[in-house]
């Protein structure tokens, strides 16, 4: 997500003090940091302290298994958590014990990024299966022309590490940006087209949502790929051009700008030349893992550093939103960058939007790990 500056809800001297406490709170008086596992050495994390999980001892555990339960029906978490996984199945009469019995917390380490909090939500957007006046922007699915190259096969250090681009004669290139693809027809169907190019950007930006066609219908849809270009900031676009200040960037003031001002919205939109590219879906907004989100429960993480699949202790407070609970990394997202870095889904409807549009916020995060898991520390 691109809004609010991390620490533009902060005085200044409170901005340079949270970096410090951080480090405090993980070096301090904590055993050496090692890593969280095999797979991902660079992510660190250290034995949590659970004086400081302040919602820690007032989570609702019996919803927490349920959702569990639901997790488990992922390979991903099963991969994770094997023996929590099959034991999950079993009629279990304290769902706090048993969180307690099976999974250790470990904190996490921030790493050169900063450890942000942001939301993100389902829109609803209206459209048409017709192109018209009104309805004149389409929402594509994937282009047929688009290659997607996976590096790891010749490159293992690059894991997770994809190009993408079109062919032209017999030379890849980069596939077009998105003020490219507004002069050229695409090699892609066409899902619907909706009535406002701006909402349809921030469909880009959540990643999934649902379109209320004009004949009563709804569609719902979410990500299938992108175009490979890098992930811009419109609100730094307009930051970069004094426009609005750190302070004011939200879901809500960019919109606002783009409404009011009709003749500069293209110039602003061409900053950010990555494009979602969209299919359709038979339920609401799901995550990576397949899996319907939940509200206030699913985050999107940076799989470089935290497994997809994973149970995470969260705990942040502004003023847009506080919390403190246990989430579920369910899913990925082009703007999420660090170790201590999640987007939580808030949901559909104008209080996710509201939420989801002004939250960006310091964050601490911890990771549950199975206890039958071996660590080598």
């Amino acid at each position: 997500m691109e809004f609010k500056h991390l620490f533009s809800t902060i005085r200044p001297m409170k901005s340079l003090l949270l970096p410090i406490s951080l480090l405090i709170t993980f070096f301090g008086c904590a055993p050496k940091p090692v890593a969280l596992l095999p797979e991902y050495p660079n992510t660190l994390m250290v034995p949590a302290n659970l004086k400081e999980l302040h919602g820690y001892l007032e989570e609702d555990y019996d919803e927490l298994l349920e959702h569990f339960r639901r997790n488990c029906h992922s390979s991903r978490t099963q991969a994770l958590y094997p023996l929590t996984c099959e034991r999950v199945e079993d009629n279990i009469r304290d769902a706090a014990a048993f969180f307690k019995e099976f999974f250790t917390l470990y904190g996490i380490v921030p790493t050169a990024e900063k450890p942000i909090l942001t939301g993100y939500y389902e829109p609803l957007l209206h459209g048409s299966l017709k192109q018209s006046e009104r309805f004149q922007y389409p929402l594509y699915s994937r282009p047929k022309d688009l290659l997607s190259v996976e590096l790891a096969a010749l490159f293992p250090e690059l894991k997770n590490k994809r190009v993408r681009g079109r062919l032209v004669g017999n030379t890849v290139v980069p596939y077009l940006s998105r003020e490219e693809m507004n002069r050229h027809d695409l090699n892609a169907s066409v899902i619907c087209y909706v009535d406002s190019k701006i909402d349809r950007f921030f469909l880009e930006v959540q990643g999934s949502g649902r379109v209320k066609l004009d004949d009563g219908d709804d569609i719902f849809v979410g990500y299938a790929d992108q175009n490979g270009h890098p992930y811009r900031s419109i609100g730094k676009e307009l930051i970069d051009r004094g426009i609005l200040e750190k302070e004011e960037v939200s879901l809500q003031s960019i919109k606002q700008y783009l409404l009011t001002h009709p003749d500069d919205a293209n110039r602003v939109l061409y900053a950010n030349p990555s494009t979602v590219f969209f299919s359709k879906r038979n339920r609401a907004a799901t995550g990576a893992m397949g899996l319907v989100l939940t509200p206030e429960r699913s985050v999107a993480i940076d799989r470089r550093y935290i497994p997809l699949g994973a149970l995470l202790f969260v705990q942040s407070d502004s003023k847009a939103y506080r919390v403190s609970r246990f989430v579920f990394a369910q899913d990925t997202g082009g703007a999420i960058r660090g170790a201590v870095r999640a987007d939580m889904f808030m949901g559909y409807g104008e209080r996710a939007e509201r939420i989801a549009g002004a939250l960006n916020a310091p964050l601490q995060m911890w990771i549950a790990l199975p206890k039958e898991r071996s660590h080598k520390h």
